[in-house]
């Protein structure tokens, strides 16, 4: 048996579970690979914004840990089909590109009306990127989730470009003043960030940022950052 080391210190993300699973659906699955396929799909499913939230065969291929650990794409197929057969997961297919594709909808009121809306011609699927497990959290992630509130696949973003556009010191620096602030929003942040690249960081109006910065975003232009 290969053994669990444990989670990692610190706020982890986490997503919901309807009490009826517990109560009514897991007594009835009695397929191992039933049980996690329906597991993955609840969790996947919350990591899709909009009204209707929905699910591709490829969102659980993307995913080589899950793969391996249910035994390969014909027990994906098995536990889907096994997951429809039971109405956990609800099922449709339409045309997204040049070839038919299979859409997977948690059985919630949203889901049955987002397959009623699909089979009568009202509602069309996008195109939206691939589920993924958000990465390893680097620093800012971490303190995101410590000190900021829980890691959406929306924030992620938002970190994974201040990466590309800003120095990580910069980056921890701003969210500490916002932290002392009690400015715990990412727009309050950004703009910092925003500010030190337009003026620049190293000037003399910001030597102590902390203070200066941080009264200048709680007051006057820049006070609508407080509200997101």
């Amino acid at each position: 048996m290969t053994k669990f080391n444990g989670f990692l210190p610190g706020k982890q993300p986490t997503f919901a579970v309807y009490t009826q699973f517990i109560s009514e659906l897991l007594p009835l699955i009695d397929h191992v690979v039933e049980l996690k396929v329906t597991l993955y799909a609840m969790w996947a499913i919350q990591q899709r914004e909009g009204t209707f939230r929905y699910l591709l065969r490829r969102d659980f291929t993307v995913n080589a840990a899950f793969m391996a650990g249910i035994g390969g794409e014909a027990a994906l197929d098995d536990g889907l089909a096994r997951a429809c057969a039971r109405e956990t997961l609800l099922s449709t297919e339409v045309e997204l590109g040049e070839s038919p594709e299979r859409l997977y909808f948690i059985n919630t009121a949203l889901g049955r009306t987002a397959l009623e809306q699909v089979r009568l011609g009202l509602w069309q699927p996008g195109h939206e990127g691939l589920v993924e497990i958000l990465p390893e959290r680097p620093n800012i992630y971490r303190l995101y989730e410590d000190h900021f509130g829980q890691l959406t696949p929306m924030i992620a973003d938002m970190l994974k470009d201040a990466e590309k556009d800003f120095p990580l010191n910069w980056i921890i620096e701003a969210m500490r003043i916002a932290v002392a602030k009690n400015a715990r929003n990412w727009r309050f942040v950004q703009g910092i960030l925003d500010r030190w690249q337009r003026e620049g960081k190293g000037n003399a109006v910001d030597q102590r940022p902390d203070e200066r910065d941080g009264k200048r975003y709680i007051s006057g232009e820049y006070a609508d950052f407080l509200e997101w």
